[in-house]
């Protein structure tokens, strides 16, 4: 059987020192999700030692990467990028909501919008943000 060919776009998460935290963070969130491979600044390198210079997770079958900036920006995450996540029943998406938003930003509180029967946006502690939703 040949090996399963990779992702061709993928999202890639810039954190500035709390990558790893942040990733550990959403594989504890997902049953189906994975800490695929870790790359961490050595003595000397560019990035501060230990932090992550390049790592690869999955969440639900979809990868994504990340890294520790070691380069100060003056740009963070923004809300029009956001991770959209279809939940299977009212209890993830509850459980999810509550995680994602412990000590973030609800951009939209769980509610029905007509467009979906309960629904939830929020901005995690990191930065990024997350739309919940429970299909009809």
């Amino acid at each position: 059987m040949a090996a399963a060919e990779p992702q061709k776009i993928t999202t890639f998460l810039m954190f500035e020192g709390y990558a790893e935290e942040a990733m550990t963070f959403y594989t504890s969130l997902f049953d189906d999700a994975e800490v695929i491979d870790i790359t961490r600044y050595g003595a000397g390198e560019s990035g501060d030692e230990g932090t992550v210079h390049r790592a690869t997770f999955s969440l639900a079958g979809q990868q994504f990467m990340c890294i520790d900036s070691n380069v100060e920006h003056n740009f963070g995450f923004t809300p029009a990028i956001s991770l959209y996540v279809r939940c299977q029943d009212e209890a993830e998406l509850d459980r999810l909501f509550t995680a994602l938003s412990g000590r973030g930003t609800v951009l939209m509180p769980m509610g029905d919008y007509g467009f979906s029967t309960k629904f939830g946006w929020v901005e995690d502690r990191f930065g990024v943000s997350w739309q919940l939703d429970l299909p009809a």
